[in-house]
């Protein structure tokens, strides 16, 4: 009979295990494509609907719901042996009601790449039963972020902006994993000290903030914010990511036309979401390319 062996999540709580799952429900979508990488695949029995990558490896689990909207009745019937949940996608009331009915549930939260490559590994001790191709995927991982490290050494830091919604705009502050990932790639987030105010009114038009008694407990790391800050702000880098909000060309001319150092040096770009907000392996393998926009190669005179 197997040994049991014993796994912690982001509470510190261990989830023990009898054997290694086989049948697992994500309601995560960064997990599930590391599940996935890692050759999960026939054990994944369950998903939610922005589970979307590896595009083929997902289209045929079945779906349970959104990451805050999953059908805790549908998940248990898929009889899963454990379930990944993570403390800011997911709510409460879906993993209370799981873990009421006897599921293990592993939540996750990586706030960092370097918690992100934990996660990796992490993942994979779950699995168990390792192949060589799931090893090597583990070990690929360490290897994409030593690289980073050492691409990011000498570098000079660029200032950067990055916006999450248009309409408010939003953006994030340094207790993000966003802005791990750009400190990972020789970044500095201008508003790594702002904190989201409350009410509303308070973060935008400077309405007096509410009481701390109030306020407790709430999330300050994605604060709204106007135009005129981020020209006070002055980045010298503005990425716009293709999700949580579609950005555009149109959003690039917009910013293209502040008076902002981005702006005069044409460093206004598109950028996919997913390397910026999924960790794990999928922030792991996006960083050559975000460094790549933070540190233009420029062609030598003579190439």
């Amino acid at each position: 009979m197997p040994r049991p062996y014993r796994v912690t999540d982001e509470r510190d709580q261990p989830l023990r295990l009898a054997r290694p799952p086989q049948r697992i429900v994500s309601l995560v979508p960064s997990d599930t494509y590391t599940l996935l990488r890692l050759g999960a695949g026939a054990r994944l029995v369950g998903r939610t609907d922005y589970c979307v990558e590896p595009a083929v490896e997902v289209a045929g689990i079945p779906t349970v719901g959104g990451t805050k909207n999953a059908d805790a009745e549908r998940i248990l019937a898929l009889s899963p042996d454990v379930v990944i949940a993570n403390r800011e996608e997911n709510t409460r009331s879906t993993v209370a009601a799981l873990e009421a009915a006897g599921i293990p549930v592993l939540v996750t939260m990586p706030q960092t790449v370097a918690a992100g490559l934990g996660q990796v590994a992490r993942l994979a001790h779950l699995l168990g039963d390792l192949d060589g191709a799931a090893r090597d995927v583990v070990a690929r991982a360490y290897t994409l972020a030593r690289e980073a490290e050492a691409r990011r050494a000498g570098l000079p830091t660029v200032s950067a902006f990055v916006p999450i919604w248009a309409d408010p705009l939003m953006t994030v502050n340094g207790e993000t994993f966003v802005s791990d990932v750009l400190a990972t790639v020789g970044a500095t987030n201008v508003f790594a000290d702002r904190q989201r105010r409350y009410p509303l009114a308070a973060d935008i038009h400077g309405a007096p903030v509410a009481q701390v008694d109030a306020t407790t407990g709430r999330d300050t790391r994605y604060p709204r914010i106007t135009l005129d800050e981020v020209v006070a702000r002055a980045p010298e880098l503005v990425l716009l990511p293709d999700e949580p909000h579609p950005f555009t060309e149109a959003d690039v001319a917009a910013y293209l036309a502040l008076d902002v150092p981005a702006a005069r040096s044409g460093q206004v770009h598109l950028c996919s979401g997913k390397p910026l907000m999924w960790p794990g392996l999928m922030a792991l393998e996006g960083l050559a390319d975000l460094a790549r926009l933070v540190h233009p190669v420029t062609p030598s005179a003579g190439g």
